[in-house]
């Protein structure tokens, strides 16, 4: 019986019946190829959606990997076993079918929230892939001895871990569990599912596919490696996972490292293969590839295991490893091995293997290069900018794979369909040899492509990303040198590094004549640069990085700073003073300028919007009585209801950084710094006894973080900044009630609240009654910088607030009025977000029956009394709520009544109707 697999070693021979192989797989790996195009999709929409992180990488792994793997194995251990119809028919199909109903679920439910969906979702995949372990173990049993059935055993094994993997996915998505242990959970998750599940299965067909895709016979050996490293792969994978739940951090580097021996041994003979044919195309260069990303990964995770201080920490560091394993490793070794199969599988002879071989191939070397180079400086500090462009990159090689592949099917059935032509049977073809594979030329000329590509990305990604260019001058001695003075010929060297938000040292001596080079280091948490006066400036240094900043001859007196917003206000200021003759007696440089104002420009203080730019229109343009543009629709106010239900739940969110230039005011525009894109962030609601698990994606330019009023936990880590590029999860339990405040904790906090990066976690008090109408109303400060800027840091220390506004925009609900009925009993949420200004918030015409502040009743309806409140005073970061029913129709003010403040914008309007 003829295998339906390309035998080791051989090419492809043309299947005496094509049809029914190639309908089969036209059809389930269709599924493949439907989960990669909601993976593209997810790409665009994940910023949208709760668990945006988890979704992407469950869409790929989860999604399309498994049903590859499922679809791939049993073709391959059929072929191996010499049993090729065993992989097809019902049974398959209803594996597949309840693999691919359980990933929808669990899917559904995380983006939903719905654990029991999660729950039935992940026990059909595991109970599906369990049935393919039972079967192929059954394929064993009944077939005769093979020479590479040891790569059945390797899909059992690997079949076998993929359950274990799901069980534990399960109860991570219940929730409810301490940090170390959920971050215990994750770990053994990932390398139960990764190593397990993926990397036995792959290292299991590199066995056979390999050296079939070279095009060469498998090496001596082989086999034998193969057999001797299975029990090294299983026992490192097994001592991981045991110490992820059980043991600490170095006993699981262990495990990672005697799973690393095993696939050296394993692999040994792949590289004695590739080194007696070397690759020639697409398939074994994307496979090798993939490979390397594999080793680096590995060698970084062993690292960060050893080096971790606990699995939260451990939890916290793997996420970098997401990209080099899913898109480096796996989603390579995926393209590559589809592109070699599919032409296989599709059959119709030796020239139409030929034929879609080719079209899968076109420009690979372009796609590959672009693909790895861009791969590559995603996980480099880049600025946030080059990578989303990078990442782009990364995507259009996935799309462009996915049409290449959709185009030659399509092709493929045309050429099917099409009537064979009248006259004589064509002579048959001979069966397809080793490629000619590219010329040196070509090749060369395909890598250059996709390194230009690259680099237009890269460079593209800069110039979008202002912010990583140098601060552009703003006085006359920005385009001058360092004074007039006749050059020494020395040099003076300082070393400059970074300490509690100040320079260290803060000012240095320079002989007048002598060529400064500062030796800047960036010892602190946050991202730091120093710029001079002179115009003569580093780049945005990450903590740890290094630069040296020549600033030339100096010959007058010179002061620095850094740029970043507020950090010049909080001290980070830097001197260079002159001795010898650089400076007259009385005090005044050499140059000419007064030491009082060194740049000579009258600029003496900073009252920019945040990079050292004089403010300018926007405060200008604020009319606290201007009409915004028709059609103006206020931010909706309404609280939603908390979700049903008397158990605790998890409540898992995603708030992604993002600068967003927005309308504040009618006519006033400012760059906001935002989670999730407004200001205030998005509402999170819940009850007592819920757990929050808050994933934080740092999208912006420079460090940011976020601190939970609603949880009480160690600020140490959760509360860390962190530098673009990177993402946290905050997991905390809401033990007491309230409306509390979410805020960015970096340093200068002021700035960060004020340019929008605060938001709302109201939680319930018990028994809390229902009522017909909820609004939240968050107030804060707006300290207009120029138009399209950021908030003004000198109005800010100076607490002069432009604007005091509800919900994030000055008078909106004036504007687009909050609505009520006659007797409707109306509850209503407040926070004072500050940073600054407390509130007392009043409706004019109603009265307070209930007012609950800051995690108690200070009256209620039932009060003997008869008692009321006409103000709910609240102090920065306070919250609370108030309660009321309209007795007529009309127009209800509220305001606060720190009467200035609503002036200012902190004012709207109850519409009531009967």
């Amino acid at each position: 019986m003829l295998s339906s697999a390309p035998s080791p070693g051989r090419p492809p021979a043309a299947p005496a019946q094509p049809s029914a192989r190639a309908s089969w797989h036209l059809g389930v790996n269709a599924l493949v190829a439907g989960w990669l195009g909601l993976f593209v999709v997810g790409v665009f929409v994940h910023p949208f959606v709760p668990v945006a992180r988890w979704l992407l990488v469950h869409l790929l792994l989860l999604g399309a990997v498994s049903n590859a793997i499922v679809i791939w194995s049993g073709h391959f251990a059929a072929s191996v076993l010499r049993l090729p119809e065993a992989d097809r028919g019902a049974p398959a199909a209803w594996r597949l079918g309840v693999l691919n109903a359980g990933a929808v679920a669990v899917v559904a439910g995380m983006v939903a929230g719905m654990w029991p969906v999660v729950l039935a979702g992940g026990g059909a995949v595991g109970g599906a892939v369990l049935a393919h372990a039972v079967w192929l173990v059954r394929l064993l049993k009944r077939a005769l001895p093979a020479r590479f059935s040891m790569t059945v055993r390797y899909y059992v094994a690997a079949s076998s871990a993929l359950p274990a993997g799901a069980v534990l996915g399960v109860l991570m998505a219940r929730g409810g569990h301490p940090d170390e242990l959920a971050a215990r959970m994750l770990v053994a998750h990932e390398f139960v599912n990764l190593l397990g599940w993926v990397g036995l299965t792959i290292a299991g067909t590199l066995i056979t596919l390999w050296p079939t895709m070279l095009r060469t016979r498998v090496a001596d050996g082989a086999e034998r490696a193969a057999r001797r490293a299975l029990p090294l792969l299983v026992a490192g994978l097994a001592l991981a996972a045991a110490a992820a739940l059980a043991g600490p951090p170095p006993a699981a580097a262990a495990g990672v490292l005697l799973y690393a021996a095993g696939l050296v041994l394993a692999g040994t003979p792949w590289v004695r293969e590739a080194r007696g044919k070397p690759p020639r195309a697409f398939a074994p260069w994307s496979v090798a590839l993939g490979c390397v990303w594999l080793a680096g990964s590995l060698i970084a995770l062993a690292a960060v295991l050893v080096t971790a201080p606990s699995w939260s920490a451990v939890a916290e560091r793997t996420p970098a490893l997401t990209a080099p394993l899913a898109a480096g490793w796996i989603a390579q070794v995926l393209l590559g091995a589809l592109s070699f199969l599919v032409p296989v599988v599709l059959g119709g002879g030796p020239a139409a293997v030929r034929a879609a071989t080719a079209a899968l191939e076109g420009a690979w070397a372009a796609r590959l290069t672009a693909g790895n180079v861009s791969l590559l400086l995603c996980v480099l500090p880049v600025p946030s900018t080059v990578r989303v462009v990078c990442s782009m990159v990364l995507l259009w090689v996935l799309v462009h794979f996915l049409v290449l592949l959709v185009r030659t099917v399509l092709r493929s059935r045309r050429a099917r369909r099409s009537p064979a032509p009248d006259g004589p049977a064509p002579v048959p073809a001979p069966l397809p040899g080793p490629p000619a594979g590219p010329d040196r030329h070509r090749l060369l000329g395909g890598v250059a492509a996709g390194l230009a590509a690259v680099v237009l990305a890269v460079a593209g990604g800069a110039a979008l990303d202002t912010r990583s260019l140098p601060v552009l001058a703003t006085s006359p001695a920005a385009t001058g040198d360092g004074g007039e003075v006749t050059p020494t010929g020395e040099t003076t060297t300082v070393e400059v590094t970074v300490k509690d938000m100040r320079f260290t040292p803060a000012d240095v001596d320079v002989p007048a004549g002598d060529r400064l080079v500062v030796e800047f280091r960036n010892t602190g948490t946050d991202q730091h640069d120093l710029v001079l006066e002179s115009g003569k400036r580093t780049g945005r240094l990450a903590p740890g990085d290094r630069e040296t900043l020549d600033a030339g001859v100096i010959g007058r007196d010179l002061e620095g700073w850094c740029s970043v917003v507020g950090h010049r206000q909080m001290g980070m200021v830097f001197a260079v003073n002159v001795t010898g003759s650089g400076t007259d007696g009385d005090g005044t440089a050499a140059g000419g300028k007064d030491s009082g104002d060194p740049a000579g420009s009258g600029h003496t203080g900073h009252t920019g919007g945040g990079e050292d730019t004089p403010a300018s229109g926007a405060a200008e343009d604020f009319d606290p009585m201007a009409e915004p543009a028709e059609g103006f629709e206020a931010r909706d106010a309404v609280l939603p209801p908390a979700a049903g239900g008397t158990e605790p739940r998890t409540h898992r969110r995603t708030l992604t950084v993002r600068e967003t230039e927005r309308e504040v005011a009618p006519g006033v525009r400012q760059t906001l710094w935002t989670f999730g894109g407004t200001a205030p962030g998005p509402v999170l609601r819940g009850r007592v006894g819920d757990t929050f698990e808050i994933t934080l994606v740092n999208d912006g330019s420079i460090g940011h973080s976020i601190d939970f009023h609603a949880g009480a936990l160690a600020p140490d880590r959760p509360m860390r900044t962190i530098q673009p590029g990177e993402s946290l999860t905050y997991r905390f339990t809401a033990e007491r009630s309230g409306v509390w405040m979410y805020h960015c904790s970096t340093m200068p906090m002021s700035a960060h609240i004020a340019n929008g990066m605060f938001g709302a976690v109201v939680v319930d008090p018990p028994d809390l009654p229902e009522v017909d109408r909820e609004y939240l109303l968050v107030q804060s400060e707006s300290y207009f910088g120029p138009q399209g800027g950021t908030a003004d840091m000198g109005k800010i220390t100076a607490e002069k607030p432009d604007a005091v506004v509800f919900n994030g925009y000055a008078n909106q609900y004036a504007h687009d009025p909050l609505t009520a009925r006659v007797g409707e009993r109306v509850r209503v949420w407040v926070l004072a977000a500050g940073p600054n200004r407390d509130t007392a918030f009043h409706v004019v015409g109603g009265q307070f029956d209930t007012l609950y502040e800051e995690g108690s009743y200070r009256l209620r309806p039932d009060d003997p009394g008869k008692g009321g409140a006409q103000v709910l005073g609240l102090a920065p970061a306070s919250g609370g709520f108030v309660e009321l029913a309209f007795p007529e129709a009309g127009t209800y003010p509220f305001v606060s009544h720190r009467m200035t403040d609503a002036e200012r914008g902190a004012k709207g309007v109850f519409e009531v109707r009967r």
